[in-house]
């Protein structure tokens, strides 16, 4: 069982950056696949980035050239995953989501929401023109 935590979210403008962040704690080593994923209110889950259990990240295409995503294990039970987001556009506006998988190893790309066992509650990020 994982707990997963985000935080900085909030307002921005666009063109600035934001970086949140997920404090992810349990047993970690079982789910050594993480990814951020976000949503906007009616409309589907997607996903933006994910660091794949070698540590290589992969990216969604539309994001590619603006997001950053890194993790620092901390010992046997924390991790915590980042996502930096530069150049916002309003259209980054959504619930933002850490997820974590025990079912997915390496990626070379985003894999969909249905393989992320575990997730966090979202913070919310607000891009205003």
């Amino acid at each position: 069982q994982l707990r997963l935590v985000e935080s900085g979210g909030g307002s921005a403008q666009a063109g600035g950056s934001l970086t949140l962040s997920c404090e992810i704690s349990g047993k970690i080593f079982r789910s050594c696949c993480v990814g951020w994923f976000r949503q906007v209110s009616g409309k589907e889950r997607e996903g933006v980035a994910a660091i794949g259990c070698d540590g290589v990240p992969a990216y969604a295409a539309a994001v590619k050239e603006r997001v950053t995503v890194s993790q620092d294990t901390q010992g046997n039970s924390k991790r915590i995953l980042t996502l930096q987001i530069k150049a916002l556009e309003p259209e980054d506006t959504a619930m933002y989501y850490c997820a974590a998988s025990s079912r997915v190893n390496n990626v070379l790309s985003v894999p969909a929401a249905s393989w992320f066992d575990d997730w966090g509650q979202g913070t919310q990020v607000t891009v205003s023109s």
